[in-house]
């Protein structure tokens, strides 16, 4: 009897033991197979995660950031112990002693599933799991997945140490709202550090993980909240906190930046702009999107905030002056349906969520809520409303005629509801008085339809102070400061002239300007000055100053437009100048910003600049990757200078134009602002520039110098067409130079142009080009600088003409006694009379120059 039962217990025995084993077996053969080909653990411990590149301005203020993850990367060091216990309260209380799984854990989860029918399923993932399954795994629920990440998180547990492998876990798990890490959900969430957090407000961050996609602060408020209290409750019965602590923290209400408790950080920070947006569009292209995006840049960025908010506001000025002459309401073109019109509360929430421009100083969005009998009532975003309502009186809207449905313009409005209807979104601006400041009305405003870019940076270092690229960058993100290409016009003369005076022109040699006929594949091409006039020989001084199209044409022809589009690739305003005659009239598209960085090189004396927006990057570990100031410090290595001596820094810059060259045609460019087009300039520096107003006045430009900033302005449509009659470069670009420049001339001063070695003065007529006395003065004598080497024959000096010109008499030889004018053979065999002085004073200067 005895015998048969250890028979049968061991029978019993004997299968659970061989019942065991093959279970053994199984298992250890499922984890043999699954164990092959798995991604490598020893990679998380090069990790480098992806986090926010930031961009600063020169003073270190934060000035706009990007992230595909939102992620700020903090050693396991510099974690409070405070958040780092509430994570594991919340997702892996056995953390710390268990081999990267934990059994308890996932047999406590299995007897809730079989308890609860299936209804209540939990994880029982520990924190290893889930860096592997973050890391180096998919999420989805499958039997293989579970198996891998066991597998991973126990090879893991034996190569990085459990700080190590918390440090990747709290900064790279997903926290809601874009947020990856514990540091950017508390700046997120609540605005603060992780040493600012408190104990409810760490709980919050650790209840996100379970569902980061559905626990929001404000529309899952109640289930935020109750994870929150379970998650304290945790740490309370973890010993990490005390009672009193845990029920005084659970009774909090749970705030947020979400709900409204806290500022937001992103809204502390600048709008961002033309000039961040630039950065963000270099730097990818340079180091890679990826790079860029992830790579945690520190970048120090080479605007000055003060200088920038002027360029900005100067060009908007004169493009908003520009659309209200023309009379035309556009609008914003968004409307609210009644619907959304019925309560306050209604109208606020819809109107915020429009997308109307939010970043111009001093406009608000508003909505139309009522038409009255000549006024309209308004909603205004931000502003309360006051017992009468806010109003836009009818005087407001007489300025503008609205565009009908058969496309023609409708007649002046006489009151508000001539231009908006109810529920039309609109953007408005409190007018106030000069002095006082005292509120007088709200007045409607528009985006304007014309556009415009500006650009402004150091001659010396090239680098870019301010750059607008727009009216505004919420309305359209192009830069029209760098990405449109446009035709230049006359703002490209100066290059045809700098070729010249490199090639044994001087500032009096004489250009015949008389009428040019050229036969061209597309016909007969017959360029004119601006005024439709010529003028005969004339100096090459007044060529420019006067910006005469048909002697930029005749010099181009005579030293070779190849020789020109060779100056100007150099400079860098083409990669490629078609040789064709009609381009040293500015005719082939550029950009705003090479135009600039071209007449940086005049100003500093034909050295090459490169335009930077950034003066150094540095990666995420704090090294430089980039700095754009390459010039070598001689002295910076000695312990102390000599008392008064500064650095000595080794100016290694190419040189692109001949000293001399750059300075002649900078005295030239002084006279354009002084008696040329450019003549609206009014600054307390000397200043030089050129104009541009290209044919049919499509674009106007002007770009001009002092001795240290040079700044550009143009004013064209998107699709080109024409401004009007009446827009030139120096009525519509001059004064938002002379708006950036008085302010800039404050901070950064001028002097007088520098005048380099190797050369000599001679006084001339500017008028004739003829030679004068020493010591002659008055109006039409000047002071040219001539390059040593460079002796004019005086009496018979050489004559540019070309084009079929016939014999030409010089202006003093008309002049003499008894000729009481010019006679010169026009390139058709005509005579033509010029007078014995021409009235410079009187002649227009429009068209394309």
């Amino acid at each position: 009897m005895l015998r048969s039962i250890f028979s049968f217990f061991g029978g019993i025995f004997s299968w659970v033991v061989t019942a065991a084993v093959f279970v053994a077996l199984t298992i250890g053969g499922i984890f043999w197979i699954y164990s092959r080909d798995l991604p490598s653990h020893e990679t998380l411990a090069q990790y480098t995660p992806k986090t926010i590149s930031r961009i600063y301005s020169g003073e270190g203020r934060l000035i706009d950031e990007f992230a595909q993850e939102r992620r700020l990367f903090v050693p396991i060091d510099e974690i409070p112990d405070l958040v780092k216990q509430a994570f594991i309260s919340a997702e892996d209380k056995n953390f710390y002693t268990h081999p990267g799984y934990d059994p308890r854990g996932m047999i406590g989860a299995m007897v809730e599933a079989v308890r609860s029918g299936g209804s209540n399923v939990r994880g029982a993932s520990t924190i290893t799991q889930q860096v592997m399954k973050n890391f180096l795994l998919s999420s989805d629920r499958s039997i293989e997945r579970k198996v891998k990440e066991l597998i991973l998180a126990t090879r893991l547990e034996d190569t990085l140490t459990k700080d190590q492998i918390l440090e990747l876990y709290l900064n790279e798990i997903f926290l809601g709202q874009n947020s990856f890490g514990v540091a950017a959900a508390a700046q997120t969430y609540f605005n603060k550090t992780l040493s600012e957090l408190s104990p409810h407000e760490a709980a919050t961050l650790a209840a996100m993980p379970q569902a980061p996609g559905r626990y929001h602060p404000v529309r899952a408020k109640d289930r935020v909240t109750e994870r929150r209290n379970y998650v304290l409750r945790e740490m309370w019965q973890n010993g990490y906190i005390e009672q009193a602590t845990y029920e005084s923290e659970s009774k909090l209400p749970l705030r947020s930046v979400q709900n409204g408790d806290f500022p937001s950080f992103q809204e502390q920070l600048p709008p961002r702009d033309y000039f961040t947006d630039e950065i963000r569009r270099q730097l990818s292209r340079e180091f890679g999107e990826e790079e860029f995006f992830g790579g945690g840049l520190t970048i120090r960025a080479t605007v000055e905030p003060d200088m920038q908010n002027v360029a900005a506001d100067a060009l908007r000025e004169a493009l908003e002056d520009y659309d209200r002459g023309r009379g035309v309401w556009r609008g914003t073109g968004l409307t609210l349906p009644p619907e959304a019109l019925t309560d306050e509360a209604a109208w606020r929430g819809a109107l915020f969520e429009t997308e109307a421009p939010r970043d111009i100083p001093g406009w608000i969005p508003a909505v139309v809520l009522e038409l009255g009998q000549s006024d309209a009532r308004i909603g205004i975003e931000g502003i309360e409303e006051d017992a009468d309502g806010h109003w836009i009186p009818a005087k407001d809207v007489q300025w503008a005629r609205k565009r009908q449905a058969d496309g023609k313009l409708g007649p002046r409005a006489q009151v508000a509801g001539d231009l908006v209807s109810v529920g039309d979104v609109v953007l408005v601006r409190a007018m106030t008085e000069d002095g006082s400041g005292a509120f007088i009305r709200w007045t409607l405003r528009q985006v304007p339809e014309v556009e415009g870019g500006f650009m402004a940076m150091d001659v010396n270092t090239g680098r870019v102070v301010a750059m607008q690229g727009g009216f505004s960058y919420q309305s359209s993100v192009f830069n029209r400061a760098t990405q449109a290409m446009r035709q230049p016009g006359s703002s490209f003369k100066p290059f045809v002239y700098a070729a010249a005076l490199d090639n044994n022109y001087t500032p009096a040699t004489i250009v015949v300007d008389e009428p040019i006929k050229i036969n061209t594949p597309q016909g007969l091409w017959t360029p004119k000055n601006a005024g439709g006039n010529f003028y005969g020989p004339t100096p090459l001084r007044t060529g420019i100053e006067q910006s005469r199209n048909l002697m930029t044409i005749r010099i181009a022809d005579d030293i070779g437009m190849e020789r020109v589009a060779e100056y100007a690739e150099r400079f860098g305003v083409y990669d490629h100048l078609d040789p064709f005659l009609a381009n040293s009239l500015g005719a082939q598209e550029t950009t705003l910003f090479k135009m600039v960085a071209a007449y940086a090189m005049f100003a500093n004396g034909g050295e090459r600049v490169e335009p930077t927006l950034v003066d150094r990057v540095q990666d995420r570990r704090g090294r430089t990757v980039y700095r754009h100031d390459k010039r070598i410090c001689e002295s910076c290595g000695q312990q102390a200078l000599p008392a008064g001596q500064g650095p000595v820094i080794d100016n290694n810059r190419e040189r692109v134009m001949d000293a001399v060259t750059a300075y002649q045609l900078t005295s030239m460019m002084e006279g354009v602002v002084k008696r040329g087009s450019g003549k609206g300039v009014n600054l307390p520096v000397p200043i030089a520039g050129k104009t541009g107003t290209t044919n049919d006045a499509k674009d106007v430009w002007f770009i001009g110098f002092s001795s240290n900033i040079v700044a550009g302005c143009y004013l064209g449509y998107d699709t080109p067409r024409t401004l009007g009659e009446n827009a030139f470069g120096g009525t519509l670009c001059v004064p938002v130079f002379n708006a950036f420049m008085r302010e800039a001339v404050k901070q950064y001063g001028g002097t007088e142009f520098k005048v380099p070695p190797g050369g000599y003065w001679v006084k001339i007529n500017r008028h004739t080009g003829q030679r004068m006395a020493d010591n002659a003065t008055g109006d039409d004598v000047i002071a040219e600088y001539f390059r040593d080497g460079s002796d004019p024959s005086w009496n018979s000096p050489v004559i540019v003409a070309g084009f079929g010109d016939g014999d030409v008499v010089l202006p003093w030889e008309a002049s003499a006694p008894g000729a009481g004018a010019t006679a010169v053979t026009t390139s058709t065999g005509q005579k033509r009379v010029i007078p014995k002085k021409a009235d410079f004073g009187t002649l227009s200067s429009g068209g394309l120059y």
